[in-house]
């Protein structure tokens, strides 16, 4: 497998691949965070997320405390843990796999009382305003954080 993922792509990080069957119940990714390059801390709210390393070695950070991360391990978050991850000096390659997460769905906005679209699981939580859309990743649909100068989304790594 190492060698396979080394062969997907040139030496930049990124998303190498990501599972696209329609139908699909999960979703998974491999992705390539470059030397030195870092996951921002998030949370993700609904979905338990496993990380298997396929080559390279980083960190992860839980509010616990920080744990190496060396090709052939696998780690379990759990949805609502707090977690950043960053790349050793020769980069990291990673496979993420989870449920599939639902897709948008157009609702009313609550504060405008307009039409807006938002994931589901934020609308039943109350909604995030229509005006974080510039800050949803084009890779992954995930939500940035509004932090000033974050370049990288903080779950698939892609540039923002």
């Amino acid at each position: 497998m190492p060698e396979l993922v080394r062969a997907m792509a040139p030496e930049r990080g990124g998303v190498l691949w990501k599972l696209a069957a329609e139908g699909r119940q999960l979703d998974a990714n491999v992705v390539r965070l470059a030397p030195g390059a870092e996951v921002a801390s998030h949370v993700e709210p609904d979905l338990d997320v496993l990380v298997y390393v396929v080559n390279g070695n980083g960190r992860l950070d839980l509010p616990d405390g920080s744990r190496p991360l060396d090709g052939g391990c696998v780690v379990w978050l759990p949805c609502g843990a707090r977690r950043s991850l960053a790349a050793g000096p020769h980069g990291m390659d990673y496979v993420t796999v989870h449920r599939r997460r639902p897709g948008m769905a157009i609702g009313r906005g609550p504060a405008a009382g307009g039409e807006s679209a938002v994931p589901r699981a934020a609308e039943r939580a109350g909604g995030e305003p229509a005006w974080v859309l510039d800050r949803v990743c084009a890779e992954c649909g995930r939500l940035a954080p509004d932090t000033p100068g974050v370049r990288f989304c903080g779950y698939c790594g892609s540039r923002l």
